[in-house]
C-alpha cells in the first residue's frame, strides 16, 4: 500500500557499496516513464548512472547537499526541455518521487538534491554544470539528482505525531 511506502520512506544518505542490479534500475525506469505528465507531454528526460567519475562530479555540482552521491551506486538525472512543457517542473518534480517510491518500494534507499536555481562553486549554475557532464541538450534544464542505493543507515519512520495536522484546513484556509 503506498501508504506504508509514505510512512516509512526516509532520505537516505549513506549507501553500501554494491551496486543496483539491472532488474531493479529496469523497474525504476519504467515507473519513471509511467509518471502523470501535464498533457501526456512527457518532457523529462532521465540520465541514469552509474560510473563513479560521473557519480562524483554529481555530488560536486553544488556546494552542500550532494555530497551523499559520492556513496550513491546509482543516480538519475531528471532533467526537461522547458520549451516542450509550460509545467516541466512539476512534471520533473512528479517523476522524481515516483522514483523515490518505486526505490523504496524495492528495498533501496534514495535521497533528492535539488538543482534547478542552485550554483556550482564556479558561480554557474548547476543546472549548466551537470548538463554539460552528462551531455544533455544545449536549452535542457535539470530539476534534481536523485541518488539510489542500498541503505548504509538505518531512518525510524516520523511518528504520525510529528505530522503537521494543522496545515490542513477544510473547505477554507483556517477552518
Amino acid at each position: 500500500m503506498i501508504l506504508s511506502l509514505l510512512q516509512k520512506r526516509r532520505s537516505i544518505r549513506r549507501f553500501e557499496t554494491w551496486p543496483v542490479e539491472e532488474e531493479k534500475i529496469d523497474v525504476l525506469i519504467e515507473a519513471l516513464l509511467r509518471s502523470p505528465s501535464s498533457k501526456r507531454r512527457n518532457p523529462w528526460e532521465f540520465v541514469v548512472v552509474t560510473d563513479p567519475q560521473i557519480l562524483a562530479g554529481l555530488a560536486a555540482a553544488k556546494p552542500r547537499g550532494g555530497d551523499f552521491l559520492n556513496s550513491a551506486p546509482l543516480a538519475i538525472v531528471i532533467s526537461a526541455d522547458p520549451e516542450q512543457c509550460d509545467v516541466w517542473i512539476e512534471d520533473c518534480s512528479v517523476a522524481a518521487i515516483i522514483l523515490q517510491l518505486a526505490a523504496e518500494d524495492l528495498g533501496l534507499g534514495s535521497c533528492w538534491s535539488q538543482i534547478r536555481l542552485r550554483q556550482h562553486d564556479d558561480g554557474s549554475d548547476a543546472s549548466s554544470y551537470i548538463r554539460n557532464l552528462v551531455g544533455l541538450p544545449e536549452g535542457f534544464e535539470v530539476e534534481a539528482v536523485i541518488g539510489i542505493g542500498y541503505p548504509a543507515e538505518v531512518k525510524n519512520p516520523h511518528p504520525k505525531s510529528a505530522l503537521q495536522f494543522d496545515k490542513v484546513h477544510g473547505n477554507r484556509y483556517g477552518d
